[in-house]
């Protein structure tokens, strides 16, 4: 705080004052202070009388998921609290319900109270404004999705290829028509797992101009909405690859409300909730959200303990678990 008095020309209460919106300061005078505490990457520390140690530490991780009611991310969070807990450390978890505003927000909410470090799943196109945190040492770690504008460790699942292995699980079932249900277009997993879908598809001869791509799909009724309308074409799909938890749930619902549960076949991305205990059993490419979490909390921690080796991406693999749905084969037409 006094290097951006110096910086502005005021005294140290003014500086205060315009930091946490005190009024009577001229706005001539909060211009030159708000523009000093930028250009010296400043961050108000909220409390730091309370929080701070001898080691400069607050015992605190800074958490940023899509959505804390996610099964996927709620896996993630629970491992790395885990990991946490036997440090001593404290997890403040946000959700960013896929709103690039809303990251930014919660990251600069969590850095002025001082986090030791983060662990964040990105939305918005660059996170180039974490470049000054990153160049003062502070530990980030990205996991589902990659970042842009900056390097850092990495912890994501292998989205492309796993959308191939659903893909080429229903052509082996003897599937030709296959529909995609997609999350919203813009996120980085979605992208990748339509990439793998369609190119698993391409190479085995399947002209993918003519496959049904249902995209921008954000939840459960928007998923139900979009299968039901697969089926009122006149050559509806035999199978579907629904590429999200969310989104297969909606799927599931319209199949059952449609009676057509046991003769169109069926493989989603990421597990759901009591898939075993469905007729049939819900097929799924699963992801390993509790592995991308525990390797998230070691780079964190291992940055904070001293490693100062290049950036990490480490590709956590998806596997197949078969239950039924997937495994239905075409039904006969005529």
């Amino acid at each position: 705080m006094r290097h951006v008095a110096a910086l502005a020309g005021v005294g140290i209460k003014t500086v205060s004052r315009v930091i946490n919106g005190e009024p009577n300061v001229a706005p001539a005078t909060a211009a030159k202070v708000l523009a000093a505490a930028r250009s010296l990457d400043y961050e108000p520390d909220l409390s730091a009388g309370n929080l701070r140690r001898a080691d400069g530490r607050t015992r605190t991780l800074g958490l940023l998921v899509s959505s804390v009611d996610n099964p996927f991310a709620g896996a993630m969070h629970r491992a790395i609290e885990d990991a946490a807990l036997e440090r001593g450390v404290a997890v403040f978890a946000s959700s960013l319900d896929d709103d690039p505003d809303r990251e930014q927000e919660a990251v600069s909410a969590f850095l002025r109270r001082r986090v030791d470090g983060l662990i964040l799943t990105t939305i918005s196109e660059s996170q180039h404004y974490l470049a000054p945190e990153l160049r003062r040492g502070t530990p980030v770690v990205f996991v589902d999705r990659e970042p842009a504008g900056v390097s850092s460790d990495t912890v994501v699942s292998d989205n492309r290829e796993g959308a191939a292995i659903a893909t080429r699980h229903l052509l082996r079932h003897g599937h030709r028509r296959l529909a995609f249900l997609g999350d919203r277009a813009g996120i980085q997993t979605a992208q990748e797992r339509r990439r793998g879908f369609l190119e698993e598809l391409g190479g085995s001869g399947i002209a993918t101009r003519d496959i049904p791509l249902a995209d921008g799909l954000h939840d459960e009724e928007s998923a139900r909405r979009a299968t039901l309308a697969l089926f009122s074409s006149d050559h509806p799909p035999t199978a579907i690859f629904s590429s999200q938890n969310l989104v297969t749930i909606g799927a599931i619902r319209a199949l059952r409300e449609l009676g057509r549960h046991h003769d169109v076949a069926l493989v989603g991305f990421d597990d759901v909730p009591l898939g075993d205990l469905l007729e049939p059993g819900v097929t799924v490419v699963a992801q390993s959200p509790q592995e991308i979490g525990r390797i998230a909390a070691d780079r964190v921690f291992a940055r904070l303990d001293g490693d100062d080796s290049p950036a990490r991406r480490t590709i956590v693999p998806t596997h197949l678990i078969e239950r039924g749905s997937g495994e239905i084969p075409p039904r006969q037409e005529g």
